[in-house]
């Protein structure tokens, strides 16, 4: 059961956090703790499974790769996870996940590529599919943003 601290960390560090020389210092203060308890408690998260991660994530439009696609891969259920993996391992794949196949649509996994330019995409799908072996898959570029934000608890 997660104490009252514990969900005001949670909904802290959920959010941007602040960009200055000592920002756990900064966090800690809001919740008028000392800086190593909040470090002690967001690495007890991590230790007991309740946090899978703690990253900074980019804006990735602010740093120049403007384009985004979906891509959606017909990978033999078989070949799942190392497919994944080896999708993983690209610098322009930031998600890559599975998915039960649908009625009608035989594509069990996806990856968001990013690139600065339509062509720089398309060169890391087909680096991808000439690595995994799947020559069955389609592109989905982005055509318009809505939300570009994480999830706030």
């Amino acid at each position: 059961m997660l104490s009252e601290l514990d969900k005001a960390i949670i909904g802290l560090i959920s959010r941007d956090i602040p960009l200055t020389k000592k920002p756990f210092k900064d966090l800690a203060n809001k919740l008028g703790i000392d800086e190593r308890i909040l470090i002690g408690r967001i690495k007890s998260f991590k230790a007991g499974g309740l946090m899978r991660k703690f990253s900074a994530s980019l804006n990735h439009r602010k740093i120049g790769f403007r384009y985004n696609a979906m891509v959606v891969w017909n990978v033999p259920d078989r070949s799942v996870r190392e497919a994944g993996n080896i999708m993983a391992s690209y610098e322009s794949v930031s998600h890559c996940y599975e998915r039960r196949r649908a009625p009608e649509w035989d594509y069990n996994l996806y990856s968001m590529i990013h690139g600065r330019t339509k062509s720089e995409c398309i060169e890391a799908v087909r680096g991808i599919s000439k690595k995994i072996g799947c020559n069955d898959y389609r592109i989905l570029f982005s055509s318009k943003e809505y939300k570009k934000t994480g999830v706030k608890y």
